[in-house]
């Protein structure tokens, strides 16, 4: 299966002298086509530092991140951040919309730079995901009168309207309640089952356990990797327990 993602031996330092401190230390990973991918560890282990080193979003200090063959840290600015828009889509926690833009224009916001003569074009596709994500006939609203998992979905409307091969997520349900946080996965699983590769971090061993491959990190390493069959609905007990069981065997 082809890699979408290549690190090599990556490094990342925080601080100076006597405060330095590893974040990745000597990470190698590789992330291929359509996979759904989580990562998990304690806080301070390294995991949203692995996610933004790999997606571009930051430098690292030693080794070498390739997507899709190209090494990251040989583009130029404007080509990396070509690359990320292109080609890569991100979640957070927190969506960053503006609160001076309707939901919709919040969506079709960064493609515009692109696709400035396609505007009816990009209209209709973000409808369209917005129709696919359950927020049709919210396109006028504010951000200020949707709930939080309904500006998640807006987010992640936003994230696919460049069709990535990959999307990144931050804690994307943290800050939701459970059955927004369900919604959220299930749109995800569906994301991936259309082929896009799904890259999340998250501390919750329920939404870890319904994706096909964890990676555990600590003190900046990946420590143990499980990988997991599809998901199935009837079994996210059964795979729950094998993830806190693994977390428990690491201490972490």
């Amino acid at each position: 299966m082809k890699k979408i993602i290549a690190a090599d031996h990556i490094e990342k330092v925080y601080g100076q002298g006597g405060e330095r401190r590893k974040v990745l230390d000597g990470v190698s990973v590789s992330i291929n086509e359509g996979e759904f991918v989580s990562v998990m560890g304690p806080s301070g282990s390294g995991k949203s530092t692995l996610l933004f080193a790999v997606s571009g979003m930051d430098t690292v200090d030693s080794g070498k991140v390739f997507f899709d063959g190209r090494e990251l840290g040989a583009l130029q600015e404007n080509e990396l951040a070509d690359l990320r828009r292109r080609r890569m889509g991100f979640v957070f926690q927190q969506p960053t919309l503006l609160k001076n833009m309707n939901l919709l224009d919040n969506i079709i916001l960064p493609a515009m730079r692109d696709h400035r003569k396609n505007v009816k074009k990009i209209t209709e596709r973000a409808r369209a995901l917005m129709k696919k994500t359950g927020i049709e006939g919210l396109e006028k609203r504010d951000i200020t009168q949707v709930s939080g998992g309904q500006l998640q979905r807006a987010g992640i409307c936003r994230a696919l309207l460049g069709s990535p091969q990959i999307l990144f997520g931050d804690e994307p349900t943290g800050a939701l309640n459970q059955e927004a946080a369900e919604g959220i996965m299930s749109l995800l699983a569906e994301i991936n089952e259309a082929g896009t590769a799904v890259m999340l971090v998250t501390h919750d061993a329920r939404i870890a356990a319904k994706t096909e491959r964890i990676l555990f990190m600590c003190d900046g390493q990946i420590v143990s990797e499980m990988r997991l069959p599809k998901f199935r609905e009837t079994e996210l007990e059964a795979r729950m327990e094998r993830v806190v069981l693994r977390m428990r065997e690491l201490g972490i």
